[in-house]
């Protein structure tokens, strides 16, 4: 039989035929591979409205409903939602203002962990007395409680500070200077409940480690001064009283400072309450009801309201723990170890020493994460390599990658996870990435030491919407997403 001979326009029609499969075929994988780098970029990125970036002017309470027996309501002390934001609008600092304290606060904590912690002589009637001593400061913060002092109760709106051991409020009579404060000044004499600590007692001795300041004597009461790093100060009568923290959380002789000469930034909030480790610090004076045991969620922006529990309840199932370490010249801050960073799904290539060479601390009082230069320069680059597409803008004080979204409706920003010791991956919030000056000037949110032996320092910006649990008993720290709003 011979051979079968092709038709050369059969032939033309079946090349024709083949072509157009591998065309289509190639068209699909291209088509895929787009399809497949497009979800990576969505699934590695915050699409976000530009004109969500800036707050409203008017207060959003979070409609999450808190367990009122042990939680306070947070809210951020120059925000709509605060009592403090309407009574003094006038004072309320810039951007650049609060960066620079912030730096203060920072310089404070890292020298304070770069040296023995230094012990001066208070003298109730001098504040000037206290120096400015780079081992006694630590910084102030930006999110205020609701607490209630004395018998009948004193409703006061206090700083809340992790990095801060002793609680105090301004009192009556102001011996030296009172600064201006929304609440009315606490007058101790109009209490029941109140009494002076003794200046001959260990309690009184006790003062050095909660403030860097041998305690002082006035007419036999024992006298506390405390200073921050942004040359705020307290000075005052060391005392005991009740403390309510809700209308069932009730603790008698409760330690405070009585201040009674007060200077500084404390955006006309009454005093400080001290969450930190020492043994005078809230958490420690009331471990036997709560176990040392705390959260807090600050909320995703100055419009919105968080919280402040003590205790077990209202902690989410979805919390995961890393290990609480102890920093040295710095027993009252919570240590911990961070062991890398995400930007846009990929892990920067940092060295693990780069982060233990200086150790990390947690602080609700700093408002900008700093890392080890090193890890910062890592982290600046890939995003700024993945921001391309956005027009650079000026730094803002110590924030130097910037943009301006003055032509954008949304933009696309990349995902930032932060990693601590024990697999515990904390993914950053959108609100937590970004420092807002302006829509002509938003910011990367971290900023670099001047040295990787510097103390790292995880700030409240990039906790902001997260739970954040702190068990001092079980030396745990903990995390959970979507905490509040």
């Amino acid at each position: 039989m011979g051979a079968t001979i092709i038709s050369p326009t059969f032939l033309s029609a079946y090349l024709l035929l083949l072509c157009l499969v591998c065309s289509l075929k190639e068209g699909y994988a291209l088509g895929r591979r787009a399809t497949v780098a497009e979800s990576h970029h969505l699934e590695h990125s915050h699409t976000i409205q530009v004109s969500s970036l800036l707050p409203p002017s008017i207060c959003s309470p979070a409609t999450k409903v808190l367990d009122k027996k042990s939680s306070l309501q947070v809210v951020h002390k120059h925000g709509p939602c605060s009592q403090l934001y309407h009574h003094d609008k006038a004072n309320i600092p810039t951007h650049a203002e609060i960066l620079l304290q912030d730096v203060a606060r920072v310089k404070s904590i890292h020298s304070k962990l770069a040296k023995s912690l230094g012990s001066t002589k208070v003298d109730q009637t001098d504040a000037a007395n206290i120096p400015a001593k780079d081992g006694s400061v630590v910084g102030t913060g930006n999110y205020v409680v609701t607490v209630g002092l004395g018998t009948p109760k004193k409703d006061l709106t206090l700083i809340f500070d992790t990095g801060s051991d002793i609680t105090w409020t301004q009192c009556q009579p102001c011996a030296g200077t009172c600064y201006k404060q929304q609440d009315p000044v606490f007058t101790p004499s109009l209490s029941s409940t109140y009494s002076n600590i003794s200046c001959s007692s260990t309690t009184c001795n006790s003062l050095a480690s909660a403030t860097g300041n041998t305690p002082g004597c006035s007419s036999s009461a024992c006298v506390y001064g405390i200073q921050y790093g942004d040359s705020s100060f307290s000075v005052g009568i060391f005392a005991k009283e009740k403390l309510t923290l809700t209308s069932t959380d009730v603790f008698d002789d409760f330690l405070f400072g009585c201040g009674q000469n007060n200077q500084g930034l404390f955006g006309g909030a009454a005093g400080l309450i001290g969450l930190g480790r020492d043994k005078l610090s809230l958490p420690s004076q009331t471990a036997s009801k709560y176990k040392k045991y705390f959260s807090y969620c600050l909320p995703s922006s100055a419009s919105s309201t968080g919280f402040l529990s003590f205790g077990y309840g209202g902690v989410s199932k979805f919390v995961k723990f890393t290990t609480l370490t102890t920093i040295s010249q710095g027993t009252s801050f919570y240590g911990i170890d961070i062991v890398g960073i995400s930007v846009g799904g990929k892990k920067l290539p940092i060295s693990a020493s780069v982060f233990t060479a200086g150790g990390s601390i947690i602080d609700s009082g700093t408002v900008i994460t700093r890392l080890p230069p090193t890890a910062y320069t890592a982290l600046s680059s890939e995003f700024r390599k993945l921001m391309s597409q956005y027009p650079k803008a000026q730094p803002l004080s110590i924030l130097d990658t910037c943009y301006d979204f003055t032509k954008f409706s949304s933009v696309s920003v990349p995902k930032i996870s932060i990693f601590f010791r024990g697999g515990v991956e904390v993914p950053i919030a959108a609100k937590g990435i970004l420092y807002v000056n302006t829509i002509s000037q938003v910011c990367l949110a971290f900023a670099g030491n001047t040295d990787d032996t510097d103390v790292g320092i995880f700030g409240n910006t990039q906790q902001k919407t997260l739970q954040v649990v702190y068990d001092g008993v079980g030396g745990k720290l903990g995390f959970a997403t979507g905490g509040c709003p």
